[in-house]
């Protein structure tokens, strides 16, 4: 059994995955489309600010890439854009640790400033946490197939508590006894 076929196509962390995959990667598009049209060369590393940021080709080019990644995460949704999500974040904070040592130095062929560390790391942040919504958290709802695989001893009479309550509900059948130890 793999979690990916437990969660439900209409389950609503779907929901917030696919927003969080699109929001981000529009952004990341807007700052590659700024730096494509100031037109820099590829690995100029005095060019023109964007929206308080350094940019060059290069960075705008790894801009689009990932921004498309994550385009095309949001439209397939479910445990795919939140794996993609969280993987890209953690990219993001890395990338933003090592252009933290390559800052005035040679090395730096994406132009980066401090600004764009800065930016690195709260969009890494930001789209982690979007990766992460719903699957990391000590008070998981306990309809959340990430709770129901973590607590497999848990889940089954839960599952079977919540189906006779919509059961009872719809009038069909009484409710389960429950057997108390003590």
């Amino acid at each position: 059994m793999r979690l990916k076929d437990e969660l439900p196509v209409d389950h609503h962390l779907a929901t917030v995955y696919r927003y969080g995959a699109g929001f981000c990667g529009l952004v990341l598009l807007v700052f590659a489309g700024l730096g494509f049209a100031d037109a820099l060369s590829p690995f100029d590393t005095g060019g023109d600010t964007i929206v308080g940021m350094s940019t060059n080709v290069a960075l705008s080019a790894i801009s689009t890439v990932v921004g498309m990644a994550l385009l095309a995460g949001a439209v397939i949704g479910g445990n795919f854009a939140s794996v993609l999500n969280m993987t890209v974040g953690v990219l993001f904070v890395l990338s933003g640790f090592a252009h933290i040592f390559v800052l005035d130095r040679p090395a730096n062929v994406l132009d980066f400033g401090m600004t764009n560390v800065i930016f690195s790391f709260v969009m890494g942040l930001v789209i982690a946490t979007f990766g992460m919504y719903g699957r990391v958290s000590s008070k998981l709802s306990h309809d959340n197939p990430y709770w129901q695989r973590r607590h497999p001893e848990k889940a089954p009479p839960e599952r079977a508590s919540v189906s006779a309550l919509a059961r009872r509900e719809a009038g069909d059948a009484p409710l389960p006894l429950r057997r108390t130890e003590g």
